[in-house]
């Protein structure tokens, strides 16, 4: 519509020039140009609808096209989003799964956490009953002893070791009850003591200060350097003569001896110059096992010992049994020889006579088989050559 709109406006422009150029009278031109001036107002009102119908028109394609296109994208969008959606849903449940097994492993570390603080604090309850118990001399022996058995089960030992309820000996200083024997193959034995005074290191255990615990545990190394001392003086090996010159002081615990020897590093060579070996569970495990070594070949060496005395009774008998056995064989000979003789006299004197019966027609049946002689030769026991 606006090209017919433009060719108008350009004809009603055509035809003013021309009316204006034929037209000569001033009153004609005014009247021309009134009239060019109406129709010209008229003409734009006509293009103004003309141009509002237009865009009224373009608004509606225009919104129609928007619409379209909003759908299609909505239609793409909501693709995509599907899309999107199935992408990422294993993701999602991997997460989800993740998050799950997280929350049950932390659940299960935190009753964990709960058993092992409930356990430590038994532990410390316990522990702590365990010093107070271990602070009476009794019951401190009698653990000492119990520890000493333990040791000595271990080592396969029970058989050959006797305990203090077993051994003592009476000496002019008085009566020595040692804790432990240990029976040594050859008739030898060890003497071992388990008397040794824990309350130091106990109560080294109770301490809050590192000041105090330090002096408690110098303490301690003072103690067993003073029982080494009260060992040498009780001198085991004069009492025992079948024991060495030295004697076994057992602590029931590593880490007895390892708090002694941070603060007295000589402790082992004390007790050497004073004829006392200290043991802890290993170590005395490992003498044990030496003395079990020995023990074992021992036995050996008996059985060893049977074993030739028996070789020489199985000899004997074997040479007796041979000797019955050429006595069967000589036996077998004769007997050989006299059913061979007998056959022979069977086959030529008896059986030609009884066989003519039936030639006789006095007889009958099947005929008499012959008599055959045994012809295996019996075999002789001889010596290697």
């Amino acid at each position: 519509m606006e090209p017919l709109i433009y060719l108008a406006i350009l004809l009603i422009g055509v035809l003013a020039g021309y009316l204006l150029r034929s037209l000569t009278a001033r009153a004609e031109l005014a009247a021309l140009e009134k009239a060019h001036a109406q129709f010209t107002a008229s003409l734009k009102g006509v293009a103004a609808d003309a141009l509002a119908a237009n865009n009224h028109n373009f608004l509606a394609l225009a919104q129609t096209a928007f619409q379209k296109a909003n759908e299609t994208a909505k239609g793409e969008l909501d693709l995509r989003q599907q899309s999107i959606h199935d992408t990422m849903k294993p993701l999602k449940d991997a997460l989800e799964r993740i998050e799950k097994e997280r929350t049950q492993g932390f659940a299960g570390l935190k009753e964990m956490v709960d058993l092992l603080h409930t356990t430590h604090r038994d532990s410390a309850r316990e522990t702590a009953k365990l010093v107070n118990a271990l602070k009476a001399p009794a019951v401190r022996g009698r653990w000492g002893e119990m520890q000493l058995r333990r040791v000595v089960e271990l080592a396969g030992m029970l058989d050959y070791c006797d305990f203090e309820e077993q051994v003592s000996v009476s000496t002019d200083a008085g009566r020595l009850r040692p804790d432990l024997i240990i029976r040594l193959s050859h008739d030898r034995e060890i003497v071992v003591d388990a008397k040794v005074s824990l309350t130091a290191f106990l109560a080294a255990t109770e301490q809050t200060d590192e000041a105090s615990r330090h002096r408690k545990l110098e303490e301690h190394a003072q103690q067993i350097r003073t029982h080494i001392k009260r060992l040498a003086a009780k001198a085991y090996w004069d009492q025992f003569a079948k024991a060495p010159d030295f004697v076994v002081a057992f602590l029931p615990g590593e880490s007895f001896f390892t708090a002694a020897l941070q603060h007295d590093p000589e402790l082992i060579e004390f007790g050497v110059d004073n004829r006392v070996l200290i043991a802890t569970p290993t170590t005395l495990i490992a003498l044990l096992k030496s003395a079990a070594y020995g023990w074992r070949q021992q036995k050996l060496a008996q059985n060893a010992q049977q074993i030739s005395d028996l070789g020489k009774q199985l000899y004997d008998r074997l040479l007796t049994f041979t000797t019955h056995m050429e006595g069967v064989r000589t036996g077998l000979e004769k007997s050989n020889r006299a059913y061979n003789e007998a056959v022979g006299s069977l086959e030529t004197r008896v059986l030609p006579a009884a066989r003519k019966f039936k030639d006789l027609s006095a007889a009958t049946g099947d005929d008499i088989p012959a008599a055959l002689p045994v012809e295996t030769a019996l075999r002789e026991l001889r010596p290697p050559a």
